[in-house]
C-alpha cells in the first residue's frame, strides 16, 4: 500500500513513519508548510510547523530511506484555520484551531492531494485507533488520547487513514524512537497555537479584529466596567477580568455569556456556568449510531470531562440536542461536542461523531 505519512517533525510522527515502513508499506513523508513566515523556529514557536520541525522531519525520512517533501498549504491554512479562528472569536465563540486544522488541512486537504497523486492512505502520529470494523476508538493511552480533535473528520476520510501509534503509551513511543536513533526521541511535545508563536492570543485578536468597546455586566445587568473588545474573553474565564468592585457574595466572578452584537460580556458565579443542555450543528458522522435518539457520552474540550447524555440527532436537519446526565461548566459556542459509545470490549470508546456547539442552557 502506498502511504503518505504526515511528518510534523515530532517524535510521534517519526515513530508512525517507522512503523509504516516496518509494516511493508511504500512510504513517503510529507511536512505541511502552513505559514509564509519562514522565520518561525522552535526558539520562538511552540507549535508544530516551524523550520526546525521541517528539518527534523527530513532527517527522520533520510534515516528511514524514504522520500520526503514539503507541501505548501499556507493559503488553505490562512483561510480555513486562521480566518475561521478570528471570525469565530468575532462572533463571541471559543474555537479550537487544532481541531479545525485536522478537519480542513491535515485530513481533508492532505488526503485530497494524496489521493490525486495515487496514494492509498494517509498515516499520522495521532493517539487514536481504528478497529476491525473501521470505527475510530480512543487511544489506549488515556493521557494522550487525541480522538476528540479527530472527531471532526468524515467517515470517508477515516476510511483512508490509519494511526500507527495509537495502541502504544507515549513513554514507549519515546523509547522506540531512541532505539531507532531518532533525534526526536527526547523532543518536547508541541503546544500552544502555532500561528501565535508568542502565546499572546488577545494581542493577536485585537490586531485582527480591532477595538470594539463594550460593557462587562453582572447577571442583573449592572454595569461593572468597559472593555476594548469581547474577543478578550471566553466562557468560564476568571483571570484578567480586572473588575475593581467585588461580587456581593464575595465569590470569584466568571464569564458566563458573550453577546457579540452588543459587545456585552456577562459575569456570574461558578454555579452560573453549569449547563445541562447543548445544541450543535455541522454534524460529522463516524458511526451508524449517529442518528435518532441515542444514549452515549459527550466530551466538549480536548482534555475536558466526559459525561453521559441523551443525544437527539437529526442528520437531515444537521442538528443535535444533548441532554446531560450531570452538568458541565465552561461550555462555549464554537467548541466541538464529540460523542462516544462506551467501549464494549478492552479497546477504547467508539467515536460516534461530532457537532459544533451553537447554544447551551
Amino acid at each position: 500500500m502506498r502511504v503518505l505519512v504526515a511528518m510534523s517533525g515530532g517524535v510521534d510522527s517519526s515513530v508512525a513513519a517507522a512503523r509504516a515502513v516496518e509494516a511493508g508499506h511504500e512510504v513517503v513523508g510529507v511536512h505541511l508548510a502552513l505559514h509564509k513566515d519562514a522565520q518561525q523556529t522552535r526558539e520562538k514557536a511552540r507549535g508544530c510547523c516551524s523550520l526546525e520541525d521541517s528539518a527534523d522531519a527530513r532527517r527522520i525520512c533520510d534515516k528511514l530511506g524514504v522520500p520526503f517533501y514539503v507541501w505548501d498549504f499556507s493559503a488553505e491554512f490562512k483561510e480555513a484555520v486562521i480566518g475561521d479562528f478570528v471570525d469565530s472569536y468575532a462572533r463571541g465563540e471559543t474555537p479550537n484551531p487544532c481541531l479545525r486544522c485536522n478537519e480542513k488541512i491535515k485530513f481533508a486537504a492532505l488526503l485530497r492531494k494524496g489521493m490525486a497523486l495515487g496514494f492509498d492512505a494517509v498515516a499520522t502520529g495521532h493517539y487514536a485507533t481504528i478497529d476491525d470494523d473501521g470505527y475510530m476508538r480512543r487511544s489506549l493511552d488515556k493521557n494522550k488520547d487525541q480522538s476528540y480533535v479527530l472527531g471532526v473528520i468524515t467517515k470517508e476520510e477515516l476510511d483512508h487513514c490509519f494511526f500507527p501509534i495509537g495502541d502504544t503509551p507515549k513513554p514507549q513511543i519515546r523509547e522506540e524512537a531512541a532505539r531507532h536513533g531518532f533525534s526526536t526521541a527526547s523532543k518536547p511535545d508541541s503546544y500552544d497555537i502555532c500561528f501565535i508563536p508568542d502565546g499572546r492570543t488577545q494581542a493577536f485578536l485585537g490586531k485582527q479584529i480591532g477595538l470594539r468597546p463594550g460593557l462587562i455586566v453582572d447577571k442583573e445587568g449592572n454595569e461593572l466596567k468597559e472593555h476594548d473588545g469581547a474577543w478578550n474573553y471566553t466562557i468560564g474565564q476568571r483571570k484578567g477580568l480586572d473588575i475593581k468592585a467585588p461580587a456581593a457574595d464575595g465569590r470569584p466572578r466568571y464569564v458566563t455569556d458573550i453577546d457579540p452584537a452588543t459587545g456585552t460580556v456577562t459575569v456570574g458565579s461558578r454555579e452560573d456556568l453549569k449547563v445541562t443542555r447543548i445544541t450543535a450543528d455541522r454534524l460529522k458522522s463516524l458511526h451508524p449510531a449517529m442518528d435518532g435518539t441515542v444514549e452515549c457520552e459527550v466530551q466538549v474540550r480536548a482534555h475536558g470531562s466526559v459525561v453521559p447524555c441523551t443525544a437527539e440527532i437529526d442528520t437531515e436537519a444537521d442538528t443535535m440536542t444533548l441532554t446531560l446526565a450531570q452538568p458541565l461548566d465552561g461550555v462555549a459556542r464554537g467548541q466541538a461536542a464529540v460523542l462516544y459509545l462506551p467501549s464494549p470490549d478492552d479497546l477504547g470508546d467508539i467515536v460516534m461523531g461530532s457537532g459544533t456547539i451553537v447554544g447551551t442552557a
